[in-house]
């Protein structure tokens, strides 16, 4: 097991106090410091940075922590601390503005066509306020409402966008290195398992095929930003002191 190398030791505590903390202290960190969608009113410019330790449960903060830990650890040693920081957080704030410019996308298609009903913008509101609508006004699925409202409403969380960045950067490094998934144990070169990883998050974020609330575009974000840092570097062995 490598050992813990020092800007890797300090995400996990850091993530590890803002996911325990708020419980032991009944207070609630989502309003502030989860990633929300502009328009809405809890959105703040610093939670490009801030949704990055912020988890939906133990099970999340787990796998985010172990995927910082195992790929994270052979590039900071590396890279050093300056260099892996300066690209954990570019890969998380990168696959931030990339969620949002994604739900950008679905969240203005689904407006322009109810203005086209002739559902005037503060109906709009209220529907997105409120969560209700009259359905006999509006043509649309009880589905793509819901998804309207979700995008409006549903903060993200979570490291998975700067991991991505990560494991790709992992991959770049190491391409021969042979990994594993829980649910398929057969070890695959790091240079054919991650890109399959990452080819399925952008069928499930381009379909109706997802399996619980996660942010697929996220996920695809991260890992474009760290391909494309990690690859420049790789290029022209970047110097970051």
């Amino acid at each position: 097991m490598p050992r813990l190398t020092q800007a890797i030791k300090h995400l996990i505590i850091i993530n590890v106090i803002l996911f325990f903390a708020p419980q032991l202290l009944n207070m609630d960190l989502t309003n502030l410091f989860a990633l929300h969608y502009p328009a809405n009113e809890h959105f703040g410019f610093w939670q490009y940075i801030t949704h990055m330790f912020m988890h939906g449960g133990p099970a999340h903060l787990l796998f985010n922590m172990y995927g910082l830990w195992a790929f994270g650890t052979p590039l900071e040693q590396m890279w050093g601390r300056n260099k892996f920081l300066f690209f954990y957080f570019s890969a998380g704030i990168g696959a931030g503005l990339i969620y949002t410019l994604a739900n950008y996308y679905q969240f203005n298609g689904i407006y322009e066509q109810l203005i086209g009903m002739g559902v005037s913008p503060a109906e709009i509101q209220q529907i997105l306020d409120m969560g209700r609508y009259n359905d006999s006004l509006i043509t649309l699925s009880n589905k793509e409402m819901s998804e309207f409202y979700s995008l409006y409403n549903s903060p993200a969380v979570g490291a998975s966008g700067a991991v991505y960045g990560v494991l790709v950067a992992f991959g770049l490094t190491y391409p021969n290195a042979k990994l594993a998934l829980i649910f398929f144990p057969v070890p695959i070169a790091a240079k054919y398992f991650i890109p399959l990883i990452i080819l399925s998050d952008l069928f499930f974020g381009m379909t109706s095929y997802s399996i619980g609330n996660i942010a697929h575009f996220a996920h695809v974000g991260g890992a474009i930003i760290g391909f494309i840092i990690a690859w420049y570097w790789k290029k022209n062995q970047f110097r970051f002191h």
